[in-house]
């Protein structure tokens, strides 16, 4: 079901994913982007992990990032880690959000502007050279993975260029590496006030929060492992606090958002009721319509006065 309009694809299998301080302030690499994918309102975040899995998750945890391992990293090119993002968010949003980790630092304004874009596929140009991220309309999907040549997602796009467009933008982020460190921090410094962006969280409470983006994310994940249990290992919670949050949920609306079973010639499991579903879904179309207006007044209040510049 696709429950967004985008969601975002981060491979980080390499060892550039962990190293510290590449970035102003404690940030890694991964660490810089997710946090400019979920900025922007990208549902779900999907990290593909490999080298040092255990560091990438633990400085994610609790941020509502779902994480794949690609197990076979080392003897696998990035486009294994790619294929594994593509096919589970193929059908959870309409267009995916593409970057390595090796490309931490395009605007947040770059990657708006790729989303105003309509075509099939979009890139962002600077001097004349394809940078990232890359987004891609989920249903180019199959024909990606289906790609048998040796050139990787770069290959598998060439052959679909009819249904590409390149936008010109003025943002060396989008090609500087994350072994070109001295460029990165140049780049942030010239461009410091373009990073600064409105934060914006959404959830809901009583005496107490009842719901929040992990919450979200945790109902999505039951609905596509079918097991309360695997939701909670890709998004690294614990099993006890999932089913505090989803129990305490259901108490607040007062009708079941997942269905368990407990055994039987099926095994046990829990899916998505029908109610918790529509529940889902009405949830991140309000997420979504909110954070395009919060953007607009942010822009217009703050941004185009120069209010955000010495």
């Amino acid at each position: 079901m696709h429950i967004s309009k985008a969601g975002g694809l981060i491979a980080a299998a390499g060892p550039e994913a962990t190293r510290p301080k590449l970035l102003p302030g404690s940030l890694t690499a991964v660490d810089h982007i997710a946090q400019t994918f979920q900025q922007a309102g990208l549902f779900p975040v999907v990290v593909v992990t490999g080298f040092e899995a255990e560091e990438v998750k633990y400085r994610l945890a609790g941020k509502g990032i779902v994480f794949l391992h690609n197990k076979n990293y080392r003897e696998t090119e990035m486009f294994e880690s790619v294929r594994m993002g593509l096919d589970f968010l193929r059908d959870k949003c309409e267009r995916i959000v593409f970057t390595p980790s090796t490309i931490p630092l395009f605007l947040p304004g770059t990657l708006h502007r790729l989303l105003q874009e309509k075509s099939s596929i979009v890139s962002p140009v600077c001097r004349e050279n394809d940078g990232h991220p890359v987004v891609l309309e989920s249903k180019l999907v199959p024909q990606i993975l289906s790609y048998k040549g040796d050139s990787g997602l770069r290959g598998a796009l060439k052959e679909m260029e009819a249904v590409r467009a390149r936008v010109q933008v003025d943002d060396e982020g989008i090609l500087i590496t994350s072994h070109e460190t001295a460029k990165l921090r140049a780049h942030f410094a010239n461009r410091s006030d373009e990073f600064v962006q409105p934060i914006v969280r959404f959830g809901m409470e009583r005496e107490s929060e009842l719901f929040n983006d992990r919450t979200k994310l945790l109902l999505l994940l039951v609905g596509v492992t079918g097991s309360v249990l695997g939701a909670s290992e890709m998004m690294a919670m614990s099993l006890s606090y999932a089913w505090n949050i989803l129990n305490k949920l259901e108490t607040a609306l007062g009708y079941k958002v997942i269905i368990r079973r407990r055994g039987g010639k099926a095994g046990s499991g829990s899916t998505l009721t029908d109610k918790g579903i529509a529940f889902l879904k009405a949830f991140q179309q309000y997420e979504e319509e909110v954070l395009e207006t919060s953007k607009e007044l942010f822009r217009e209040l703050l941004r185009d006065k120069g209010l955000l510049e010495p």
